[in-house]
């Protein structure tokens, strides 16, 4: 009989969860460091390098991947042969005092995103509890851990589908993997989960995402079975559509899949899509009762060598505090720009408000004319800096706000990720202002451009609290310009047909 302390679960949750936010598994680094060594898109790669810089620098300085530190999930087998002692409540409770305890950590404090009731007040529970936890019985006496740290812009791209029998799962995955947008910041991972019930296939695809990554492995040595071969299938065909990186168009959009399958009922095919995006996150202790388990750190050798340099041919300077709307207009998409100055932030609650309060006919607190807004809940800063990881949060949240916002409040330019609607396209083009990305999954490189930062307004906001962050050669891509031209429309367009020829060329 093994015998598992309260303790030493709680120890071993706080540690797991700090790890992972700080270091990306080396798999993955490998992964993408392939991919950027063959990405021919200008755009795709720079995301990319900045994407690895960012994880190398996370991983020196142990601070988090992405300012989205991602709902917990936790995934728990249970030796039979396991006794539990010194419990002063339930196995939940022992988890959830692991996370609590690994959110607030002084020494790399992470964002607090859960909200306790998810439909009206929303109300944030600080610590980022309660985890989502799955447990199973099995033979043994051990407790198997893995846990897993999920962001809100992949898991808000999950698809699922009842085929029928009959249906094709590729035609499916290939027509459903476009609608995902960027916002899940490609390149990453999807995970598929086909068969047993609705909810067995979603939790199969949650699951499988934390599989070692080994699709280099297949490409090489050919794959070994029939999963493998639908995998290999639908990495070439989901590489071929040109999404690239941050979905502006490039070579690689995932750098593996993986499926999981479960026997189901003769009448169904129930399909699950969850991704995994560029803040990859998870990580797999066992404990047997001699104690906390620990994951042993890895080198900073594993982590390619790139450098990002300032490069006065490649990007355009802006001073934002004399930006003018005709400048903005000058601007053309896919341009790379270096912002200098003052911006101010805001994003889900923080846009609700000014809604309401622009309804009710009240004054807002802050002057957003002839502005930039930046859409990121940073995280706390810890020891000397300005502000923690600061990278930007899926755009398209912002769209059912934008229209009366722009007509009212008079920004000039906007900063988020992934793609905006049609109909903010056409806002854009009619104001003559300018979209802007930055790159999910570069918050640390990027909060290291932040010179200053102070609250606004909406303190009680937490996260969402309106910022004015003052900034020093912030890079950022032009993704709408005022000509209505988006780089995440041609971008993909441009890179599929690029494949489409290099793929005729070589049958």
């Amino acid at each position: 009989m093994t015998i598992i302390k309260e303790f030493d679960i709680i120890e071993s949750i706080a540690s797991a969860i700090q790890y992972i936010s700080y270091y990306h598994p080396i798999d993955y680094i490998q992964h993408l460091t392939r991919a950027y060594k063959m990405e021919k898109g200008i755009a795709a790669k720079d995301a990319i390098a900045q994407i690895l810089i960012n994880s190398r620098m996370c991983a020196k300085e142990k601070r988090p991947i992405c300012q989205d530190t991602g709902i917990v999930n936790v995934f728990l087998k249970i030796g039979m042969n396991v006794r539990f002692k010194g419990f002063n409540g339930s196995i939940h409770d022992v988890i959830n005092e692991g996370v609590r305890r690994g959110y607030t950590n002084p020494n790399n404090i992470l964002r607090a995103s859960i909200v306790s009731d998810p439909h009206f007040i929303r109300k944030n529970t600080q610590d980022n509890t309660p985890a989502v936890i799955n447990m199973e019985l099995v033979p043994g006496n051990f407790l198997d851990i893995k846990i897993a740290s999920k962001g809100g812009g992949s898991e808000n791209k999950t698809k699922f589908a009842m085929l029928n029998p009959s249906d094709s799962l590729v035609d499916w995955i290939m027509k459903t993997v476009p609608t995902m947008g960027a916002g899940w910041c490609p390149p990453g991972i999807l995970g598929i989960g086909i068969g047993g019930t609705p909810e067995k296939a979603m939790l199969m695809a949650k699951k499988v995402l934390m599989q070692d990554i080994n699709m280099n492995s297949i490409i090489k040595n050919g794959p070994k079975n029939k999963i493998e071969e639908l995998r290999l299938e639908l990495f070439n065909k989901i590489n071929s559509l040109g999404i690239g990186a941050q979905g502006m168009g490039g070579l690689s959009t995932v750098l593996d899949v993986k499926i999981m399958m479960y026997p189901t009922h003769a009448a169904s095919k129930p399909v699950a899509i969850i991704p995994n995006c560029a803040a990859t996150r998870h990580g797999h202790i066992i404990l047997n009762g001699s104690g906390p388990v620990f994951m042993k750190p890895p080198s900073l050798s594993n982590w390619p060598k790139i450098k990002f340099t300032i490069n006065n041919k490649k990007f355009h300077y802006v001073n934002l505090n004399t930006l003018t709307k005709k400048e903005v207009s000058s601007w053309r998409s896919g341009e790379i720009l270096l912002l200098n100055g003052k911006i101010l932030t805001g994003r889900d609650a923080a846009h609700n408000r000014i809604q309401y309060m622009l309804s009710k006919g009240e004054k807002i607190p802050v002057n957003f004319n002839n502005r930039v807004i930046y859409y990121v809940g940073p995280i706390n800063p810890v020891r000397n800096e300005v502000i923690g990881p600061a990278g930007p949060t899926t755009a398209s949240r912002m769209d059912h706000f934008t229209n009366l916002i722009l007509e009212k409040i008079g920004l000039i330019a906007m900063i988020g990720k992934a793609e905006r609607s049609d109909k903010i396209i056409k806002l854009i083009k009619k104001q003559k202002i300018a979209y802007l990305v930055a790159v999910g999954g570069a918050a640390y490189l990027i909060s290291k451009a932040i010179k200053s930062a102070k609250i606004i307004c909406f303190e009680d906001l937490g996260m969402e609290a309106i910022y004015e962050f003052n900034v020093e050669n912030m890079p950022v891509t032009v993704a709408i310009d005022s000509l209505g031209k988006s780089i995440h429309i041609d971008g993909p367009k441009k890179w599929k047909k690029y494949i489409s020829i290099e793929n005729s060329n070589l049958t």
